[in-house]
């Protein structure tokens, strides 16, 4: 199904929403309004000519300085007709979106993900915590105005020598281990 098809069949589903489609290369994708969220995966998941079953990835981007800054992303798939969508949520710095476990349970760890790396809440997620970094982390270094300080010096290596009875003789000890 295109975006416009995929937006047609929404908009009888979920009254009163602005649905819009977003630019792909791959496969259809919509701007869906975050106050509708929930009802419109519903609508996908439910209704028989859609039928999104499964959901495969959230994540989100941040385009700063655009306002609204960023854009939770979820993948979603529908087995039965063998079609993928791409729904997109955008959300200020500080805004929250709310949580679409009780529509896919396998939402909650990728939402505890995007929240770990991109700071956005999930309102109504019921275990809100780090999953990526650890727990006494300071802020979220999937922004892109995160502050990365990272002083190494290059490391280099000498190339691996080996003579050519070296490496026989660890050809031959691997074959006659692998023969026991």
């Amino acid at each position: 199904m295109t975006s416009t098809e995929i937006i047609a069949a929404l908009s009888s589903l979920v009254p009163n929403a602005s649905f819009e489609e977003a630019p792909s290369v791959d496969f259809a994708t919509i701007y869906v309004p975050s106050d509708r969220l929930v009802e419109t995966c519903r609508a996908l998941r439910d209704n028989e000519a859609l039928r999104f079953t499964t959901i495969i990835e959230v994540t989100a981007a941040d385009d700063v300085p655009r306002t609204p800054r960023f854009e939770v992303v979820y993948h979603l798939l529908s087995i039965s007709r063998r079609d993928r969508l791409r729904i997109k949520v955008r959300v200020a710095d500080g805004g929250t979106v709310p949580t679409v476990q009780g529509v896919w349970k396998g939402a909650g760890w990728p939402e505890r993900e995007v929240w770990d790396m991109f700071g956005i809440v999930f309102d109504g997620h019921p275990d809100l915590r780090r999953l990526l970094m650890p727990e006494d982390w300071e802020g979220h270094p999937g922004r892109k105005d995160y502050p990365v300080q990272i002083r190494k010096s290059a490391q280099t290596y000498e190339p691996l020598e080996v003579s050519e009875n070296e490496f026989r003789a660890n050809i031959e000890r691997d074959r006659v281990r692998r023969a026991h």
